[in-house]
């Protein structure tokens, strides 16, 4: 199929299939195409530059890529092209693709994409990569070739592309950079303690310890060895919960009431105060003294009859 151009110019527009098509699926692997043999005899009359390459457009979608050419075997009106390629276009098969001789600046420089992150797992992906580029003869920018690779297919996205958009990459010194993959995501950070969450774990750690009750050593009940029930006695926690007040009281009634001789039970005071002092008693001093009067009263050790061991 023919399309208009001048004497010094090849511009044909063809319908395209995949390589497939012809039993050649080893050509997905780079970005040669396969053109009729009228072609050739069109190019060979034209002054052209080696290697030939050319522009491809998809003129309905206004799409456009770039390639080299393989063979010249294809069917009259027909060109085979890698599959990529036709889906970089949106081409279906058997639409029309134009096709144009064209000469390209040698590239100095290529930033690609992969769109997964597994391909820059691979142990050397830019050997892997070089060797796949060796099959391709030129990149343009907003294109997307397909890397194969240990049964697997890697695509990769043509990002930039310097000195110029479309570049030729035969016999060239081109400097190759990765973008971040499509589906990278940000690592997340660790989250760290804030101090309030710090004060509020030492809390919860003192909890269990603050439980535990606490150890009052001799708590336990006393038998005598005369059989008579053992009187209770305070303990030092209750003698200590008392209030204050009893010590204040206890100084009152050492001055308030006379002194006794130790050793022997008083019930009942048989000494009068002075006919001119009138003696005050608070109702809680004369509770306290009370208390006192039974504390004394209480068991003293020895008081027992004595027995001689002479008889």
């Amino acid at each position: 199929m023919n399309g208009g151009g001048d004497a010094s110019s090849f511009e044909q527009c063809y319908r395209c299939y995949p390589v497939t098509f012809i039993e050649k699926a080893h050509l997905e692997k780079g970005d040669k195409i396969i053109m009729p043999p009228s072609a050739l005899d069109r190019l060979a009359s034209l002054h052209i530059e080696y290697p030939m390459l050319f522009q491809l457009s998809n003129v309905s979608v206004e799409k456009t890529s770039h390639c080299g050419v393989l063979e010249f075997t294809a069917d009259e009106g027909f060109v085979y092209l890698p599959y990529w390629m036709m889906l970089n276009m949106s081409l279906q098969e058997g639409d029309i693709l134009q096709v144009k001789n064209i000469s390209l600046v040698k590239g100095t420089y290529i930033k690609l994409q992969p769109h997964t992150q597994d391909f820059l797992d691979i142990s050397n992906p830019k050997a892997i990569l070089e060797t796949t580029l060796r099959s391709y003869s030129c990149l343009t920018t907003g294109d997307t070739i397909m890397v194969p690779y240990n049964n697997k297919q890697y695509f990769i996205n043509v990002i930039e592309a310097k000195p110029s958009s479309a570049v030729s990459i035969i016999e060239t010194d081109c400097e190759v950079d990765f973008a971040l993959p499509l589906d990278y995501k940000e690592p997340e950070k660790p989250q760290m303690l804030t101090p309030s969450n710090k004060r509020t774990r030492e809390v919860g750690e003192e909890e269990p310890t603050s439980k535990v009750p606490k150890f009052t050593p001799f708590t336990g009940s006393g038998k005598r060895l005369d059989g008579k029930a053992q009187p209770q006695t305070e303990s030092e926690d209750t003698k200590q919960e008392k209030p204050t007040e009893t010590g204040k009281d206890d100084e009152k009634l050492s001055v308030t009431t006379p002194r006794q001789r130790s050793g022997k039970l008083v019930f009942g005071s048989n000494s009068k105060p002075a006919a001119k002092e009138t003696v005050k008693v608070d109702p809680k001093n004369i509770e306290q003294e009370s208390t006192t009067k039974s504390d004394e009263a209480k068991f003293q050790v020895f008081t027992g009859k004595k027995y001689s061991l002479k008889g």
